[in-house]
């Protein structure tokens, strides 16, 4: 559909999944239930491993499709994700370094970021929605479908491919905080079966109600595809992006008895880095191909190849360091002094005094060789019609980071080692510009490897019209190591590499399944009851380690796979001609034995961790989508969580009466959040509004210094958006978009330390956008 005919309430033409044609998935439009730039709501699943419609699937799945991206202006997996409740987001800082740190439902989800369907697991930013067709939330522990991992759920990213059919969609954007923005998504057919589509993007913007950060990239996503419409089709895709970003740290931020706070009196816009350092560089490049073949009406094949690289380079200063206040006391109380004898530092009042990771750097690049067949296929069984998918997946993963230091001097030596330190400088009013010595000098070096060999079933079962049973089981084989070198730090030598350690390996086989019963009472509705699990091996991600050798509590890497379960009831209806999709689910999260230290033990010499913690998530989870009526559209959902730490310590410190956290709830998981988004079409006119809610968390947890005082909580808050859209004629449409209308200031991405940081949530950004389709 034409970018400026949306105010027509008809089903817009939907894309060609990257299969092609072919068989029940090629066929038919293969798109998770969502709203379209018209309000209309779409049927299946992307991924050939979702045997059944969404609408008879026993799970939940929330999705933002690419019209709501752009009807909202959302540029980032992170701007699309903070429009899905029961979603929050670390401070930047993950095991693979600075980048998308998630937690969805209460568990972590950065190592749980598909892309089509694979695994996209390198620690990065993802800025730019330009070659996505939506984005797609499955929720609950399903490593049955996403391979080791997925306690709280899968974030999977559907990229654009080339398909049938011509269009020409070219948009151009200004607006406030220097935002400029050009896109071309183009798709020409050459011939009668091959297609070829181009998606170009330019970006840059300052951040709103930031003084210094900054992002630029630029981005090119060629698609050809051959066979079109017949038995067999190939598809070929290239993404490559880069970016050239400054890394968003925020401001410091501690809490103290109930409440999170950020430094008393600052204004949110300071930058606490160097202007003339910070760097985040990021180069993707990614080739796909999707091979299918149609047997017969009943049976296709599908293959899947991807190698991808991802390069990363960071150098951060985080706000971390001693701010001494006016009362010659930290924000929380403390001694404006820090070390002890030689090494005391006094930080005068009214100082900040920078320490820290200041001037890390880390150079990370993430090499992915995954290659993924599906076979297809429908038949009877006696009464009994079976649509069975089985599948094998080959998976190779390396990771190399280099660590270094930039402040150094010429021989490498630190010139801020104590008692030296940076340079004081105001807590409100910093100085960002960095006039030290800069040298960089290696501090670190590891290498990983991840190899992933999986074999895959799944079955939707129909005893009847009423009656339907979805069954699916995934073995994997899961081999990882990580090699940590030596640096010295001897003079004359620092930064050289003198050595290596043994490989630290981790070796598993996992068995992963899930199981719904689906009662249909009418052919729009379904009610269901579900069960499935979730493994999760020790080097479940390659950016990750396992650890040996150490008596302290910390060795795992011959610890068995934690197991997390999934329960869940509910019922999913299309409405109004279908018009309509009404969803509502009720489910248990229990992560049944994750690792924790048992420090100490005499019958574990080793200090092998134990599988002794258990937590737990309860939620509701309630969304509606699709058109009220001709001109009024509406995509929301709530969530309701509740957390617990049924037991965080190894069963002999918890007989012990040590297990100082059981009962708490987890961090940074808010029992409420909610999202809206809802269009009026009038006449030529389409005028949009959306809220988002995120309530209050906790940032931490009881202690031994803290058995059973109050907790921290971070505020809640409530961000509002605007847009307003004129169709000049069937070709142009001109978008108004306000992001944070009410200039509402709040944070997000809070470091749960009592002394960290947080990012203040961007301020109100007016843009202008011109889409002209041709």
């Amino acid at each position: 559909a034409d970018a400026a005919d949306a105010s027509a309430a008809v089903p817009a033409e939907a894309p060609q999944t990257p299969d092609g044609a072919g068989g029940r998935r090629g066929r038919e439009e293969t798109k998770l239930d969502a709203v379209d730039v018209h309000g209309m709501a779409t049927k299946e699943a992307t991924s050939p491993k979702y045997t059944a419609p969404l609408r008879d699937t026993p799970q939940s799945i929330e999705v933002v499709p690419q019209e709501v991206m752009l009807q909202q202006n959302l540029l980032s997996l992170r701007d699309v994700l903070s429009t899905l409740p029961g979603i929050t987001f670390g401070a930047g800082e993950g095991g693979g370094g600075f980048g998308d740190s998630i937690n969805l439902r209460g568990f972590a989800a950065s190592n749980d970021i598909q892309l089509d369907g694979v695994r996209d697991s390198a620690q990065y930013s993802r800025t730019d929605t330009f070659n996505l067709e939506q984005i797609e939330v499955v929720n609950g522990a399903n490593s049955v479908y996403s391979g080791a991992g997925s306690v709280g759920g899968t974030i999977n990213l559907v990229s654009k491919a080339a398909r049938q059919g011509e269009f020409n969609h070219l948009s151009a954007g200004v607006g406030t905080d220097a935002y400029a923005r050009v896109t071309l998504d183009s798709n020409q057919m050459i011939g009668e079966s091959t297609a070829l589509r181009v998606n170009l993007m330019g970006h840059r913007n300052d951040v709103a109600g930031r003084d210094v950060e900054q992002m630029k990239r630029w981005g090119f996503a060629p698609s050809i595809a051959f066979g079109l419409g017949s038995d067999t089709t190939f598809t070929l895709s290239y993404l490559h992006q880069r970016d050239d970003n400054t890394p968003q740290y925020g401001v410091p931020y501690f809490f103290a008895g109930d409440r999170g706070f950020a430094l008393p009196g600052l204004d949110t816009s300071t930058y606490y880095g160097y202007r003339n350092v910070d760097t985040q560089e990021i180069e993707v490049d990614a080739f796909t191909g999707v091979l299918s073949h149609v047997f017969s009406d009943s049976m296709s094949l599908r293959n899947f190849t991807r190698v991808q690289e991802v390069k990363q380079l960071t150098i951060v200063d985080p706000p971390q360091g001693t701010y001494c206040l006016a009362n010659n006391l930290t924000p929380v109380g403390g001694s404006c002094t820090t070390g002890t004898g030689a090494t005391q530092i006094v930080v005068p009042i009214n100082t900040y005094m920078p320490s820290g990771p200041r001037g890390n750097v880390r150079d990370t690049t993430n090499r992915l060789l995954v290659n993924q067949t599906d076979l297809t296929s429908e038949f009877d069984t006696g009464s009994v019609g079976h649509t069975l998918v089985t599948g094998f997946s080959l998976l190779h993963e390396s990771y190399t980071l280099d660590g270094s230091n930039e402040f150094r001097n010429a021989d490498g030596s630190n010139p801020y080692a104590a008692p030296n330190h940076l340079p004081f400088t105001d807590p409100f009013h910093p100085d960002t510009w960095y006039t030290g010595p800069r040298n960089r000098t290696r501090t670190s070096k590891v290498d990983g490897e991840l190899d992933n060999a999986a074999v895959y079933a799944f079955d939707t079962l129909k005893f009847s019209e009423q009656w339907q049973l979805n069954l699916g089981a995934r073995y994997e084989r899961n081999e990882g190591s990580s090699t940590t070198y030596t640096v010295s730090t001897a003079a004359g030598s620092i930064g050289t590499i003198t050595g290596a350690s043994a490989p630290a390996k981790n070796n598993d086989d996992l068995l992963s399944y899930r199981a719904g019963l689906v009662f249909k009472p009418a052919e729009a509705g379904s009610i269901y009851v579900a069960y499935g699990n979730s493994k999760t091996p020790s080097k479940a991600s390659v950016n990750g380690s396992c650890t040996v050798g150490s008596t302290t509590g910390t060795n795992n890497c011959t610890v068995d796979p934690e197991t997390a379960i999934n329960y869940e009831i509910g019922t999913k209806w299309e409405l109004l001609d279908q018009r309509v999709s009404l969803t509502a689910s009720i489910f248990r999260n229990d992560r049944e034995n994750y690792r924790v230290a048992d420090p100490g033990n005499p019958d574990n010499p080793s200090g092998q961790q134990q599988l002794d913690g258990q937590a737990r998530v309860d939620g509701v989870l309630l969304g509606v989508s699709g058109n009220l009526s001709r001109n009024w559209a509406v995509y929301a959902n709530y969530t309701y969580l509740q957390s617990e730490v049924l037991q965080g310590v190894s069963n002999r410190q918890a007989g012990q009466g040590l297990d100082y956290t059981r009962g708490d709830d987890l961090v940074s998981v808010p029992k409420h959040s909610f999202n809206a988004w809802t269009t009026l079409d009038v006449g030529s006119w389409q005028l949009g509004y959306g809220v988002n809610y995120q309530g209050e968390y906790y940032l931490n947890q009881h202690s031994a210094t803290n058995v059973s005082g109050p907790l921290a909580k971070a505020d809640d808050y409530w961000v509002h958006r605007a847009m307003v859209a004129w169709n000049v004629n069937r070709d142009l449409r001109l978008q108004l978009n306000v992001n944070n209308l009410f200039d509402k200031e709040y944070y997000t991405r809070v470091r749960t330390s009592a002394s960290g940081w947080a990012t203040p949530g961007e301020g109100r950004q007016v843009t202008l956008q011109a889409n002209y389709a041709f």
